[in-house]
């Protein structure tokens, strides 16, 4: 399913779901509760042919190990959200605090995000590849899911690069940018298996 045809799909139910409704909540007080809630940072770039776009995102997850899965959010607002939801593959990159400015750059409206002092190849399917950034995924876009003003993005993951770990990875939070640091591991807690203490699991 194409972009376009995965926000035409949104259809009656989606509009009612919009709509203020008893037992639903306003989106600003949505937004507010996850305002506070940190998420790490990637850049998403792709080319549907007319050229690259690229957006940086907080919503990139990931679903399944076997076989490999992530998913992320378009915006319906975005600019780049057209490109990257008609394109066929794309491609996900994960930043650390070292590359700040260019998370701040794909998250500028109304700037050509690949001019200037972006370096940027191509690999030799076509994706659009961010200079500097160690650790990538690419992957195929198998499915598109309309849900109210976004669209979840699905990919099955074609290619790895797993490069060195940043020295400080980039968080967001509260519209803040942050490098989380080794001092910020709490005491007592295992940087291995984060899960084993508490006696639970850690996805």
């Amino acid at each position: 399913m194409s972009y376009r045809d995965a926000r035409a799909s949104i259809g009656t139910a989606a509009g009612d779901a919009r709509r203020p409704t008893p037992g639903t909540v306003a989106a600003d007080d949505f937004r507010a509760a996850f305002r506070n809630h940190p998420a790490g940072v990637a850049i998403v770039t792709a080319d549907d042919g007319t050229g690259p776009a690229g957006l940086t995102a907080t919503s990139v997850t990931p679903v399944s190990a076997d076989p490999a899965l992530l998913l992320f959010t378009l915006s319906s607002g975005a600019s780049a959200a057209p490109v990257i939801g008609n394109a066929e593959t794309a491609v996900v990159h994960l930043i650390g605090a070292e590359q700040v400015e260019l998370a701040r750059r794909f998250a500028t409206s109304g700037i050509d995000r690949f001019a200037g002092p972006v370096g940027w190849t191509r690999l030799a399917t076509g994706e659009p590849l961010l200079g500097g950034v160690d650790t990538w995924l690419r992957g195929r876009i198998v499915n598109r899911i309309a849900a109210g003003d976004s669209t979840v993005v699905l990919l099955r993951i074609v290619g790895v690069r797993a490069g060195r770990f940043p020295r400080s990875p980039l968080v967001y939070l509260n519209r803040t940018w942050y490098s989380l640091g080794a001092a910020a591991v709490l005491p007592g807690q295992s940087t291995q298996d984060p899960g084993s203490r508490a006696g639970g699991e850690c996805a």
